[in-house]
Protein backbone atom coordinates (compact mmCIF):
# COMPACT_ATOMS: atom_id res chain seq x y z
CA UNK A 1 0.00 0.00 0.00
CA UNK A 2 1.65 3.36 -1.04
CA UNK A 3 2.31 6.17 1.53
CA UNK A 4 1.18 9.44 1.55
CA UNK A 5 3.33 12.20 0.86
CA UNK A 6 5.95 13.74 3.45
CA UNK A 7 7.98 16.20 2.44
CA UNK A 8 7.14 19.87 1.38
CA UNK A 9 9.00 18.47 -1.90
CA UNK A 10 6.64 15.65 -2.08
CA UNK A 11 3.70 17.47 -1.89
CA UNK A 12 4.71 20.13 -4.18
CA UNK A 13 5.52 17.92 -6.69
CA UNK A 14 2.42 15.98 -6.17
CA UNK A 15 0.04 19.42 -6.41
CA UNK A 16 2.52 20.03 -9.67
CA UNK A 17 0.74 16.91 -11.16
CA UNK A 18 -2.32 16.73 -10.63
CA UNK A 19 -3.72 19.90 -9.20
CA UNK A 20 -3.73 22.13 -12.90
CA UNK A 21 -5.41 19.01 -14.57
CA UNK A 22 -8.44 18.38 -12.02
CA UNK A 23 -8.56 22.27 -12.24
CA UNK A 24 -9.13 21.78 -15.98
CA UNK A 25 -11.34 18.70 -15.95
CA UNK A 26 -13.51 20.55 -13.49
CA UNK A 27 -14.72 23.57 -15.14
CA UNK A 28 -14.33 21.88 -18.74
CA UNK A 29 -17.26 19.61 -17.66
CA UNK A 30 -19.17 22.57 -15.87
CA UNK A 31 -19.17 24.66 -18.85
CA UNK A 32 -19.25 22.25 -22.08
CA UNK A 33 -20.72 19.38 -19.63
CA UNK A 34 -19.53 15.68 -19.38
CA UNK A 35 -19.19 13.17 -22.29
CA UNK A 36 -19.90 10.01 -22.49
CA UNK A 37 -16.38 8.53 -22.43
CA UNK A 38 -16.02 10.42 -18.73
CA UNK A 39 -18.77 8.83 -17.43
CA UNK A 40 -16.28 6.31 -15.48
CA UNK A 41 -13.97 7.55 -12.49
CA UNK A 42 -10.88 6.31 -13.85
CA UNK A 43 -11.07 8.23 -17.50
CA UNK A 44 -11.54 11.16 -15.46
CA UNK A 45 -8.83 10.71 -13.54
CA UNK A 46 -6.06 9.66 -16.09
CA UNK A 47 -8.08 12.82 -18.32
CA UNK A 48 -7.17 15.21 -15.31
CA UNK A 49 -3.16 13.51 -15.47
CA UNK A 50 -2.83 14.19 -19.03
CA UNK A 51 -4.19 17.55 -18.55
CA UNK A 52 -1.51 18.03 -16.02
CA UNK A 53 1.60 16.55 -18.04
CA UNK A 54 0.73 18.60 -21.20
CA UNK A 55 -0.12 22.03 -18.74
CA UNK A 56 3.55 21.16 -16.67
CA UNK A 57 5.19 20.95 -19.91
CA UNK A 58 4.34 24.30 -21.62
CA UNK A 59 4.86 25.67 -18.36
CA UNK A 60 8.37 24.55 -18.67
CA UNK A 61 8.99 25.17 -22.06
CA UNK A 62 7.76 28.54 -22.12
CA UNK A 63 9.30 29.35 -18.61
CA UNK A 64 10.90 26.85 -17.24
CA UNK A 65 14.39 28.49 -16.00
CA UNK A 66 12.26 31.47 -14.13
CA UNK A 67 10.48 29.04 -12.22
CA UNK A 68 13.77 26.96 -11.22
CA UNK A 69 15.17 30.24 -10.19
CA UNK A 70 12.19 31.15 -8.49
CA UNK A 71 12.41 27.64 -6.64
CA UNK A 72 15.33 27.79 -5.65
CA UNK A 73 16.23 31.19 -5.01
CA UNK A 74 19.88 33.05 -5.23
CA UNK A 75 21.41 29.76 -3.28
CA UNK A 76 20.89 27.76 -6.93
CA UNK A 77 19.99 25.02 -4.01
CA UNK A 78 17.38 23.17 -2.55
CA UNK A 79 13.97 25.04 -2.47
CA UNK A 80 14.72 27.92 -0.11
CA UNK A 81 12.88 30.70 -3.19
CA UNK A 82 9.45 29.31 -2.29
CA UNK A 83 10.32 30.61 1.39
CA UNK A 84 12.38 33.69 0.73
CA UNK A 85 9.33 34.96 -1.64
CA UNK A 86 6.07 33.73 -0.34
CA UNK A 87 4.12 36.13 -2.14
CA UNK A 88 5.63 35.39 -5.48
CA UNK A 89 5.35 32.45 -4.92
CA UNK A 90 1.44 32.66 -4.54
CA UNK A 91 0.99 34.54 -7.26
CA UNK A 92 2.95 32.33 -9.78
CA UNK A 93 1.31 28.71 -8.36
CA UNK A 94 -2.59 31.03 -8.87
CA UNK A 95 -1.95 31.65 -12.27
CA UNK A 96 0.20 28.04 -13.17
CA UNK A 97 -2.25 25.95 -11.00
CA UNK A 98 -5.97 27.77 -11.37
CA UNK A 99 -6.04 30.91 -13.69
CA UNK A 100 -4.05 29.71 -16.86
CA UNK A 101 -6.21 25.79 -16.44
CA UNK A 102 -9.42 27.91 -16.27
CA UNK A 103 -8.43 29.70 -19.50
CA UNK A 104 -7.69 26.47 -21.06
CA UNK A 105 -10.88 24.72 -20.17
CA UNK A 106 -12.83 28.07 -21.02
CA UNK A 107 -11.28 28.15 -24.41
CA UNK A 108 -12.18 24.35 -25.02
CA UNK A 109 -15.57 24.55 -23.84
CA UNK A 110 -16.31 27.58 -26.24
CA UNK A 111 -14.93 26.07 -29.28
CA UNK A 112 -16.29 22.52 -28.79
CA UNK A 113 -20.13 24.24 -27.93
CA UNK A 114 -20.09 26.11 -31.56
CA UNK A 115 -19.41 22.94 -32.94
CA UNK A 116 -22.38 21.11 -31.07
CA UNK A 117 -25.48 20.69 -32.77
CA UNK A 118 -27.18 21.16 -29.72
CA UNK A 119 -26.78 23.50 -26.24
CA UNK A 120 -25.59 22.18 -23.12
CA UNK A 121 -27.87 22.88 -19.90
CA UNK A 122 -26.37 22.10 -16.89
CA UNK A 123 -30.14 21.15 -14.93
CA UNK A 124 -28.51 17.34 -14.96
CA UNK A 125 -32.28 15.83 -16.16
CA UNK A 126 -35.56 17.04 -18.03
CA UNK A 127 -37.73 15.88 -14.92
CA UNK A 128 -35.14 18.87 -12.84
CA UNK A 129 -36.03 21.11 -15.35
CA UNK A 130 -39.62 20.48 -15.54
CA UNK A 131 -39.74 21.52 -11.46
CA UNK A 132 -37.04 23.99 -11.21
CA UNK A 133 -39.08 27.27 -10.64
CA UNK A 134 -42.37 25.43 -11.27
CA UNK A 135 -44.88 27.47 -10.38
CA UNK A 136 -48.36 25.54 -8.77
CA UNK A 137 -50.53 23.85 -11.49
CA UNK A 138 -52.50 20.64 -11.90
CA UNK A 139 -50.30 17.46 -12.71
CA UNK A 140 -51.73 14.91 -14.04
CA UNK A 141 -49.54 11.27 -14.58
CA UNK A 142 -50.78 8.04 -16.59
CA UNK A 143 -49.57 5.36 -15.17
CA UNK A 144 -47.71 2.42 -17.43
CA UNK A 145 -50.90 -0.09 -16.34
CA UNK A 146 -53.26 2.55 -18.22
CA UNK A 147 -54.55 4.33 -15.42
CA UNK A 148 -54.21 8.06 -14.61
CA UNK A 149 -53.92 9.80 -11.50
CA UNK A 150 -53.02 13.53 -10.66
CA UNK A 151 -53.87 16.09 -8.12
CA UNK A 152 -52.56 19.90 -7.36
CA UNK A 153 -48.37 20.30 -6.75
CA UNK A 154 -48.32 23.62 -4.84
CA UNK A 155 -46.15 25.11 -1.95
CA UNK A 156 -46.30 22.00 0.13
CA UNK A 157 -45.96 19.87 -2.79
CA UNK A 158 -42.30 18.26 -3.35
CA UNK A 159 -39.79 16.57 -6.30
CA UNK A 160 -36.49 15.14 -5.65
CA UNK A 161 -33.92 15.83 -7.88
CA UNK A 162 -30.71 13.98 -8.95
CA UNK A 163 -29.11 12.56 -7.87
CA UNK A 164 -32.07 11.30 -5.75
CA UNK A 165 -34.51 8.71 -6.51
CA UNK A 166 -36.86 10.58 -8.97
CA UNK A 167 -39.95 10.97 -6.95
CA UNK A 168 -43.43 13.06 -6.62
CA UNK A 169 -45.01 14.73 -3.91
CA UNK A 170 -48.50 16.21 -4.81
CA UNK A 171 -49.78 18.24 -1.79
CA UNK A 172 -53.40 17.02 -2.73
CA UNK A 173 -55.26 14.41 -4.94
CA UNK A 174 -57.94 14.82 -7.49
CA UNK A 175 -60.17 11.73 -8.80
CA UNK A 176 -59.47 11.17 -12.62
CA UNK A 177 -61.81 10.02 -15.26
CA UNK A 178 -60.79 7.47 -17.54
CA UNK A 179 -59.33 9.95 -20.69
CA UNK A 180 -57.07 11.52 -17.94
CA UNK A 181 -59.94 14.92 -17.47
CA UNK A 182 -59.46 16.16 -13.58
CA UNK A 183 -62.41 15.64 -11.34
CA UNK A 184 -63.50 16.64 -7.87
CA UNK A 185 -61.23 16.51 -5.03
CA UNK A 186 -60.31 13.47 -3.10
CA UNK A 187 -62.60 13.99 0.57
CA UNK A 188 -60.12 14.27 3.34
CA UNK A 189 -56.90 13.80 0.74
CA UNK A 190 -53.23 14.27 2.49
CA UNK A 191 -51.28 14.24 -0.44
CA UNK A 192 -50.36 12.00 -3.41
CA UNK A 193 -46.76 10.00 -4.04
CA UNK A 194 -46.00 9.19 -7.26
CA UNK A 195 -42.71 7.29 -8.34
CA UNK A 196 -41.25 8.19 -11.62
CA UNK A 197 -40.41 4.33 -12.69
CA UNK A 198 -44.41 3.88 -12.23
CA UNK A 199 -45.41 6.97 -14.73
CA UNK A 200 -45.65 6.70 -18.52
CA UNK A 201 -46.69 10.04 -19.11
CA UNK A 202 -46.53 13.17 -16.91
CA UNK A 203 -48.11 16.49 -18.23
CA UNK A 204 -48.57 20.61 -16.28
CA UNK A 205 -51.62 21.57 -16.66
CA UNK A 206 -51.93 25.35 -15.35
CA UNK A 207 -54.93 26.89 -13.29
CA UNK A 208 -57.21 29.22 -14.82
CA UNK A 209 -57.27 30.52 -11.32
CA UNK A 210 -54.30 32.66 -9.71
CA UNK A 211 -54.54 31.47 -6.40
CA UNK A 212 -53.56 27.93 -5.10
CA UNK A 213 -56.82 25.72 -5.63
CA UNK A 214 -57.27 24.20 -2.12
Amino acid sequence: MGQAPSTVTQVALLILLVLPGIIYQFLRERWRGPTPEERDIGERVLRAIAASVVLDAVYLVVAGPELLRLAHGPSSAGWDGLVQRPRLAGVVALVLFIVVPAAVAAGVSWVQQRRMKASYRRTPTAWDHAFQNRRPCFVRARLKDGSWVGGWYGTRSYSTSYPQPVELFLESARRMDPDGSFGAKVNQTAGLYLRASDIDVLEFVDSPETREVR
